[in-house]
């Protein structure tokens, strides 16, 4: 795809989903820093250090910075030079690959999205530190995410190229 600055619908759909990403970061991080103030076992900073350092490099590294975030800033170029009015009004839902994609990112997207939710039912039955031990990896990753989300997103207002294809039909 040619280059493309952002216009008002990427915007909209890129900051949207920035703003996702701070929404869930805030909640989280809290949780996360309760850890600091516990007394942990051995294995439970073993499990904090590894979890966390797994979940930076799967999630914020090879999920985000590598998948992820340069989709939503290419998909955000394909709208603003195709924009249609169901696809700008839901901006953020379209960058996100969750509506007018590929029958195999609209699979993808809608399978992580539903196992995401599931996780989060699940960590929530969980008990501190545990549901600290989690939250704190996961915080993590959504912090890299996000970084890496800006990051794309300034590349993108300047009309670079997205190192991966956007999946529209």
């Amino acid at each position: 795809m040619h280059p493309a600055n952002l216009g008002a619908a990427g915007l909209w759909g890129t900051v949207g989903v920035i703003v996702v990403l701070l929404q869930a970061i805030v909640r989280l991080t809290p949780l996360a820093l309760d850890v600091a103030s516990r007394s942990l076992s051995p294995l439970q900073w073993t499990v904090l250090v590894v979890w966390v350092a797994f979940n930076g490099y799967s999630e914020g590294w090879r999920g985000f910075h590598r998948n992820f975030s340069p989709r939503v800033v290419a998909r955000a170029q394909v709208l603003d030079a195709h924009p249609r009015a169901l696809h700008v009004a839901l901006a953020p839902l379209y960058c996100m690959g969750l509506i007018h994609a590929t029958r195999r990112r609209l699979v993808t997207s809608w399978l992580l999205l539903v196992g995401i939710v599931g996780i989060v039912v699940a960590v929530r039955q969980l008990d501190q530190p545990w549901r600290g031990i989690v939250d704190a990896g996961v915080v993590v990753g959504l912090a890299i995410g996000l970084v890496s989300l800006v990051y794309y997103f300034a590349r993108g207002i300047a009309g670079a190229v997205m190192p991966v294809p956007p999946d529209t039909p």
